[in-house]
């Protein structure tokens, strides 16, 4: 079953319902209707944000989760500061990570640097890298290293 390709026109003129259908809560066994690249820029799909994601980072997952954990939902400018006397050795990857997401927003898609908080930050598990070492009477042994995909995103704060 093939997708019906819109114009551009179609997509701008029924722009609510499909925005609506994508945000929509679908059944387990259902699949969710996701718009295509093509479609999300011409609705402006994500241009509300900063996204900065890094994969593959030789650092376990859960390390990384106690400092997210600590900037979620912060102001820029205090997360900077939190990253920046935090002594772990994941929060020197999230203050470049931050700084990455940060140019992102502002740069493409317009957005104040002072109204820029992190609304979003997860590590998820990447591959497990088996290496092979040494060990006594000339045996070998595995070492499991874990790795890590990590996101960050950047939103403007809501006025409330």
């Amino acid at each position: 079953m093939e997708r019906k390709v819109r114009t551009r026109d179609e997509l701008l003129q029924n722009k609510d319902s499909i925005l609506a259908s994508c945000k929509a809560q679908t059944p387990k066994n259902k699949k969710t209707v996701l718009p295509t690249k093509k479609e999300r820029k011409i609705l402006g799909i994500g241009k509300d944000e900063g996204r900065a994601t890094l994969k593959y980072v030789r650092i376990a997952p859960r390390k990384v989760k106690i400092v997210i954990d600590l900037i979620r939902g912060k102001g820029l400018d205090e997360a900077y500061a939190i990253l920046r006397y935090t002594p772990k050795a994941s929060s020197y990857i999230l203050f470049k990570m931050m700084r990455s997401a940060e140019a992102n927003a502002v740069n493409n898609n317009n957005m104040n640097r002072d109204s820029l908080n992190v609304s979003e930050a997860f590590a998820n598990q990447g591959p497990i890298l088996k290496r092979m070492m040494a060990r006594a009477r000339g045996m070998g042994a595995r070492i499991h290293k874990k790795s890590s995909h990590i996101t960050l995103v950047l939103r403007e704060k809501t006025q409330v």
